[in-house]
């Protein structure tokens, strides 16, 4: 439509229906567009339908069975559905449509149109692998759930991250490439030199996943194992491929950096077989050697009567009188806890020592402490 044509037009009294019967847009009627719109809201309401269906009969499935996999590929397929639905409907609405070239003669869309229907059909078809990736998150658990180590299940959540993340690059590189005609390849090279420069900047970030896959193969420790990593006492809480989380006993929650876990010493408490207490009982002096005699004894007979301590006969307790320390008698003591639980153990010291109180009152022998005798002299 000229600029003559369209003042031609606005000038006269009946404006609007002079724009509608001006072969509406180059040749087509007005019930050519009512025909396109037609099919849009026909397309939508059939793929709204039919993901309706689908995604209540992957419901009932999942009801029925918990573990279903078929319900996890219907509910993964129902929007991508949608949307290919929706890009068959757009392809459709070009057949009523055509415009007239510079000569006068009628033409289609053409690509253009297509062009469109084809992006999106492409978008839902990589939607539709975006979202398989919840079945092969089913089936990747279904496989660590079988191995003793919990950091298999760590490993499957950053595996469906990573598939998705490809996925979604490798469609939109596709896409401009194979349909919009852009020149990828020129592109990618083009970003090496900055790649190059990001990945110098982003070194630290390399390191972290890297140190990742050494915690992934090596496995020094599991979920809910207890560690020490640089000073930082406290279960696992999270591995992650920048960081592993830590909560200490004091209830803090610590990120350590992959890299650092990779090149430190990791001391994993957990996988202790059982747990030591090493320690040294005093009496005083004027105990004497019988009742420094007597003391051993009565140690030994507490230490056989708890049956955490007796488990192992190659971890025996051993109890000696070793040493004169300058206010007291020494008496050393050291014996292994299992199982190697931190409040077992601690409950069997309280045992121990409450036991040892009791029956050292009982026989007079008591326990030394720092004093001094001072002795006053008159003239």
């Amino acid at each position: 439509m000229t600029a003559s044509v369209l003042i031609k037009i606005l000038a006269s009294g009946d404006w609007w229906s002079e724009i509608i019967n001006y072969e509406i847009i180059r040749g087509n009627a007005i019930w050519r567009f009512g025909l396109v719109l037609l099919v849009f809201v026909l397309t939508l309401a059939a793929g709204r339908i039919g993901q309706h269906f689908i995604k209540g009969y992957a419901q009932r499935l999942a009801k029925k069975k918990v573990d279903s996999p078929l319900a996890i590929l219907l509910a993964a397929l129902a929007n991508p559905i949608y949307v290919a639905v929706f890009a068959a409907g757009i392809f459709l609405a070009k057949v009523p449509l055509f415009f007239n070239d510079e000569s006068g003669i009628r033409t289609s869309l053409g690509d253009g149109w297509t062009k469109i229907a084809r992006v999106i059909a492409a978008i839902a078809a990589a939607y539709a692998l975006y979202r398989l990736v919840d079945v092969i998150e089913f089936y990747l658990n279904r496989l660590v759930g079988k191995t003793e180590t919990k950091l298999d299940d760590m490993l499957v959540p950053v595996l469906r991250k990573a598939m998705r993340v490809t996925i979604a690059i490798v469609a939109v590189l596709l896409i401009s490439e194979n349909i919009l005609g852009a020149n990828v390849k020129s592109l990618l090279l083009s970003a090496g030199v900055g790649g190059i420069a990001i990945a110098l900047a982003a070194k630290e970030t390399i390191a972290n996943f890297f140190g990742s896959i050494t915690i992934f193969a090596d496995r020094p420790f599991q979920i809910g194992e207890l560690v020490k990593i640089e000073g930082h006492f406290g279960p696992v809480e999270e591995v992650g491929f920048r960081s592993t989380r830590v909560r200490t006993i004091e209830g803090h929650l610590v990120t350590v950096p992959n890299s650092v876990i990779a090149n430190s010493i990791v001391e994993n408490v957990s996988r202790r077989p059982f747990i030591r207490r090493t320690s040294n009982i005093t009496i005083t002096y004027d105990s004497g050697h019988t009742k420094a005699q007597r003391a051993v004894e009565i140690i030994k007979e507490i230490l056989a009567d708890v049956p955490e301590i007796n488990i192992d006969p190659e971890k025996t307790p051993r109890v000696y009188f070793n040493d004169f320390n300058d206010c007291s008698l020494n008496i050393y003591i050291s014996y292994w806890v299992k199982p190697p639980d931190f409040w077992v153990y601690q409950e069997v010291n309280q045992r121990v020592n409450l036991e040892m109180m009791k029956r050292f009152a009982a026989e007079g022998i008591e326990f030394a402490f720092p004093t001094q005798t001072l002795y006053v002299k008159k003239d």
